[in-house]
């Protein structure tokens, strides 16, 4: 009886386990969606102040000019990226029209993918995990 407890119990614990790590998962699909309408929006005439509550959101949408400087983003609003984290900014500045997913070294060794696109004034629209 104690062996069959044992393995249920070991069971139901790998499971929380594998179930844990897919709620993880970041949805890369969703992030690409609400880039994608932000610099629609913009591209069609809104302001990138329309967008300041996206900052907000889980995950956090930023907007940045092309020198560095966050129009919109939770932490550094006003502040340029390439004096807070200057491997970040080489990689978001590869936001083109089309939109591309970026990956990076944060200065504490976490990694992030963000998927980065540019608007037509040259703005960058970007949002990841």
């Amino acid at each position: 009886m104690k062996r069959i407890l044992a393995l249920c119990l070991t069971m139901v614990f790998v499971l929380a386990l594998a179930l844990s790590a897919f709620a993880a998962e970041p949805d890369r699909d969703s992030i690409k969606k609400r880039v994608d309408e932000i610099v629609t929006a913009i591209n069609s005439g809104k302001s990138f102040a329309d967008f300041k509550s996206a900052a907000k959101e889980d995950p956090f949408v930023f907007i940045m000019k092309k020198n560095g400087t966050f129009l919109v983003h939770p932490i550094y609003a006003g502040r340029n990226e390439k004096t807070v984290m200057e491997q970040g900014y080489k990689a978001l500045i590869k936001a083109d029209a089309n939109g591309t997913w970026v990956t990076y070294e944060m200065y504490d060794g976490t990694v992030k993918n963000s998927y980065v696109r540019e608007t037509k004034d040259g703005l960058i629209v970007g949002s990841g995990y």
